[in-house]
């Protein structure tokens, strides 16, 4: 038992058998864009039943009175990392035993769940193969507090790409953080194994290191389009989806034209980029949260200066990918940085572009479509998941306040009061 956390260990954990009921102040209807108030959320097991500023009160319904709180659907991060933690992310993949990795990644995906994020999409094992499919599994059995996951598996990479051992001495035989792909017959081969081993969905690193030349952002691109594109055919196959690392041009420009999910990070994009990402309705994330903690976090002022001048960049650019038109969905890239504190990326996105309520919208419904949960989670529903968060104030007023959540229901069940 945490202080002031609801949540047990030990067994599988189970929706109420008595119907609840969540009382606040507000409650965001984030498809109108509208605060009711006050609002109510009628729970049934892992599903809602009613919601409005007054719901049906069963007689054997537990109340639940979050007072001057603002009730919202559960958060989704698109792009997080379970099995990284702050520190040296090269060394910490080569001196950390691969069930070392996944205890902790069981703690930062209770630590997620317990900052409200109740959906998420582990980006990659970094090394780790598919151990995440063993916390994903253990989450959705009850065994551990978690999010609903969709994951990758490791990510996939080209020999010497954006993962690979590239600094270590090549005599040591140092293992990339990635599952090596180097043609388009090797791509289904590896995303056969990784679909086998229970990804939910592919991640391939597009692009390379990020460089400023002239003032602008540059950066190689990975996998020629036929190659993209045969990915995305084998992935299609079972019914599942391709996420790209692509931080910009031509590599972000072939992964729309190959036609990917999402394009993460997304720092720079061409204007024939983003008008295939609005015509195809492909997510940019772009992840703002990771350059502000490296910039802040450098190991030296040169490359602090260097960090600091990417973010200033990608800051730059997202005015015209949202005036373009360009899907969002937001992702915070957690895992070098603590889990728990990604709410900051709304603070970024707004800082830089969005309104509050548009960030929100980018996470909720955006975030559902992009996880392939629409219709079941990002939205206080009738026959929704019951994925509910409570919050101190209004987010559409001060975004900052989902860094501070008092209150984390998922599928019926209480985790944090």
């Amino acid at each position: 038992m945490f202080l002031g956390l609801t949540l047990s260990y030990g067994f599988a954990q189970a929706a109420a058998s008595h119907p609840i009921v969540l009382h606040a102040a507000r409650m965001l209807d984030i498809e109108s864009g509208k605060i009711d108030s006050p609002g109510e959320v009628l729970v049934q097991g892992e599903r809602i039943l009613e919601t409005g500023s007054a719901v049906k009160h069963p007689a054997d319904a537990e109340m639940i009175d979050l007072g001057d709180s603002t009730l919202l659907p559960g958060l989704i991060d698109a792009h997080i990392h379970l099995f990284l933690h702050p520190g040296a992310e090269d060394l910490q993949t080569v001196e950390e035993s691969i069930p070392q990795r996944t205890i902790i990644a069981t703690l930062a995906a209770r630590d997620d769940l317990m900052a409200g994020f109740t959906a998420e999409r582990d980006m990659g094992t970094e090394g780790a193969g598919s151990a995440d499919t063993a916390v994903r599994n253990a989450i959705d059995d009850g065994l551990i507090p978690g999010p609903r996951l969709r994951i990758s598996g490791n990510a996939v990479d080209i020999i010497g790409g954006h993962e690979d051992a590239n600094r270590f001495n090549p005599a040591q035989h140092v293992f990339s953080n990635a599952t090596y792909a180097d043609s388009a017959d090797e791509l289904v081969a590896v995303i056969r194994q990784q679909l086998k081993e229970g990804a939910d969905f592919i991640k391939m690193y597009e692009t390379g290191p990020d460089l400023i030349r002239d003032g602008k952002h540059s950066t190689v691109y990975q996998y020629s389009e036929p190659e993209l594109v045969t990915a995305v055919l084998e992935t299609a196959r079972v019914g599942k989806r391709v996420a790209v690392h692509a931080t910009g041009e031509p590599g972000a420009l072939y992964a729309a034209q190959a036609g990917v999910v999402s394009i993460d990070h997304a720092n720079h994009l061409s204007d024939q980029t983003m008008q295939l990402m609005k015509e195809k309705h492909i997510f940019a994330v772009p992840t703002f949260t990771i350059y502000e903690y490296f910039a802040d976090h450098a190991a030296s002022p040169e490359q602090a200066a260097h960090d600091r001048q990417v973010l200033d960049l990608h800051a730059q650019e997202f005015p015209r990918q949202l005036a373009a038109g360009v899907p969002m969905a937001v992702g915070s890239d957690v895992g070098p940085f603590p889990h728990g504190t990604q709410a900051r990326e709304f603070v970024l996105m707004v800082k830089y572009g969005m309104t509050p309520l548009a960030a929100l919208q980018a996470d909720l419904l955006n975030g559902a479509k992009l996880l392939g949960w629409d219709g079941q989670v990002g939205v206080l529903k009738a026959g929704y998941l019951a994925d509910v968060i409570a919050v101190q104030g209004d987010p559409l007023k001060d975004i900052s306040v989902l860094q501070k959540v008092k209150f984390v229901m998922k599928g019926g069940v209480v985790y944090r009061k």
